[in-house]
């Protein structure tokens, strides 16, 4: 079984990393694509096209200016420990040890609008490019046309290797898009979680996002291969709601934050 996640906007590339273990993206030469592109635009077209600060564009502009090959420990670090966004803070991958992080690295890929598909251990620099981004790459319309036929198959390969043919989608809807689920051919499960607000469950975006990484936490930690099993899921007050869920859309709810 695999999992996907969504990158976060927030990185930590101050604190070091707790494992030396490594690997490097397998798309890097379109990611040197994106990049070229990317370094011939001035701060003020970067914050247009992204929809960000005067201070957040100029920092994005250096981030790809500084950007440059190859990745190594010195000037770059594994995905999983340099994201620290909502969906981050519920995998608490610092936390994670070696032997996990080494399962994760079979069972858990991270999707990127600069990247593509990440393994957790992948080493990445700084960077901030969110995959809705309408940027033209290649003589390609935006990052989803310039994807479109480089994502799915690496998914649908990683999932061969996990052991089993079930793909657990805990990205967002702006991410999720990015992979053409009908070229991968595999069983896609999606597990949803929702908060009692105003007397009804609802999705709040950051308790979904962190529950999306505690449920990440939870198939790494218990080594799940079963999709059934993904509904004995209860942290943080969690719980398979059976009423609410149907067919491979699993809904998890919570009562109390």
């Amino acid at each position: 079984m695999l999992a996907v996640i969504s990158p976060a906007k927030s990185l930590d590339f101050v604190a070091k990393p707790h494992i030396g273990a490594f690997t490097l993206p397998e798309l890097i030469d379109e990611s040197e694509v994106i990049i070229t592109k990317l370094k011939k635009l001035k701060p003020s077209k970067i914050g247009l096209l992204m929809g960000i600060s005067p201070k957040l564009a100029q920092l994005n502009f250096d981030r790809y200016q500084n950007w440059q090959l190859p990745f190594t420990p010195e000037n770059a670090k594994q995905t999983v420990l340099a994201f620290t966004g909502d969906v981050y803070q519920g995998l608490e991958a610092t936390t994670l040890d070696e032997e996990q992080l080494q399962y994760a690295q079979h069972h858990l890929r991270i999707l990127s609008g600069l990247h593509g598909l990440l393994k957790p251990l992948d080493l990445i620099q700084p960077y901030r490019l969110e995959m809705g981004t309408k940027l033209p790459v290649a003589r390609k319309k935006d990052l989803y046309a310039f994807w479109k036929n480089k994502i799915a198959p690496k998914v649908k390969e990683a999932v061969e290797a996990s052991g089993t043919n079930v793909l657990v989608n805990l990205a967002s809807n702006e991410y999720f898009k990015s992979i053409d689920a009908k070229k991968t051919g595999v069983e896609i499960v999606t597990p949803e979680f929702k908060d009692m607000k105003n007397g009804s469950y609802k999705m709040i975006s950051f308790f979904a996002k962190k529950a999306r990484g505690l449920m990440a936490r939870f198939i790494i930690e218990n080594k799940i291969s079963n999709p059934h099993d993904l509904r004995a899921f209860d942290t943080e007050g969690y719980m398979f709601n059976p009423h609410l869920s149907e067919g491979n859309t699993f809904v998890f709810t919570r009562d109390q934050e």
